[in-house]
């Protein structure tokens, strides 16, 4: 039997087929789920996938919107540059397509955010057309079943993987095919403890028979993350609401709303006594919250203010935060814990 008509046996009995997105595989819903899937599960993309969709069930509703309820709609799934450009290639989108999610490759190719796994991600869930994909749950089953040793994230390993790809998929059935695909990586062909003796793939995985199924895909090269640290100012009025500002668009937590940072309590210090706020300052215990290529370490710096001081702080690029009726801003995840922290502290 065939590579794929393994898959798709496999797939008929034991796949997938009640997602969300699934339901109505429309491009625009498909499109929205593979963006969240990029690096997270599945279990913790659905409820933000369904909330998302509830507020934004089409292209028009989504590019209308302003970018801090997006981000605020995608506060805590991570890697914020997913929402922008999704939010960016909604608008190019309207205002390109009028509205029409494009079915030409290189089209939906070149929509900020979206790649050649993406594209063909879409496309053929939605369209039914014949394109190759390769996440992550896709280049494990093929670096094992092929026995493809290297990095994946190698110019030369990607090639490869990417002509096996191209090779395994059929010319029908693409979209169960894809789907069967990601699905036996998430469920079967695990990272760390694959299922080898269900895989419908077993016989003719070179993995297994030569015994590294747990060795491939080959990690990425270890390298010690760096350490960065931040002092933050937790600036609480009277009224209990705290002080934010806007992270530049580009960047960690890009367009994100976040409590002013500096180097160190000195710096705190003298940016309270420019405003005129005399005030004690408490330290909490560090934060630790790590990246994909840095380690960040917060002290967060409380300060309680005893007098309203709204206008001392006009001009200044942010915003009292009501954090009994917190507005539609889109919170970094440390931002959102140490705001919890504050409330049940009060």
């Amino acid at each position: 039997m065939a590579f794929s008509d393994n898959i798709l046996a496999w797939f008929e009995v034991h796949g997938r087929k009640d997602l969300p997105w699934q339901k109505h595989p429309l491009p625009y819903r498909v499109w929205v789920s593979e963006i969240m899937l990029q690096q997270t599960q599945v279990k913790t993309v659905i409820p933000y996938y369904q909330r998302f969709m509830s507020r934004f069930p089409d292209i028009h509703r989504l590019a209308d919107a302003p970018q801090d309820e997006v981000l605020h709609y995608w506060s805590g799934l991570g890697y914020y540059a997913r929402a922008r450009n999704l939010h960016k290639a909604a608008q190019q989108v309207r205002d390109t397509y009028k509205g029409i999610f494009p079915e030409q490759f290189k089209q939906v190719e070149a929509l900020p955010g979206i790649g050649r796994s993406t594209a063909g991600a879409i496309l053929s869930l939605a369209c039914g057309q014949r394109h190759a994909i390769l996440d992550g749950n896709v280049k494990r089953v093929l670096a094992r079943y092929h026995a493809v040793h290297g990095w994946p994230g190698s110019s030369s390993v990607l090639r490869e993987l990417w002509s096996l790809a191209e090779a395994a998929t059929p010319a029908e059935n693409v979209a169960a095919y894809n789907q069967a695909m990601m699905d036996l990586g998430a469920t079967l062909c695990r990272r760390g403890q694959p299922d080898c003796d269900t895989c419908p793939l077993t016989s003719g995985c070179l993995a297994r028979q030569q015994g590294v199924q747990r060795d491939l895909p080959s990690p990425r090269p270890r390298k010690t993350l760096p350490v960065r640290k931040v002092h933050m100012l937790l600036l609480q009025d009277v009224q209990q609401a705290v002080w934010l500002q806007q992270r530049p668009p580009s960047g960690i937590w890009g367009g994100l709303w976040s409590f002013p940072e500096f180097d160190g309590t000195a710096a705190v210090h003298r940016w309270l006594a420019e405003k005129g706020l005399p005030a004690e300052i408490h330290e909490r215990d560090v934060v630790r919250h790590t990246f994909s290529h840095f380690h960040l370490e917060i002290t967060p710096c409380h300060v309680k203010l005893q007098n309203p001081v709204f206008s001392v702080m006009d001009g200044d690029g942010g915003l009292w935060y009501n954090t009994g009726q917190p507005g539609a801003l889109g919170l970094p995840a440390p931002v959102q814990r140490l705001l919890q922290c504050l409330q049940a502290s009060d």
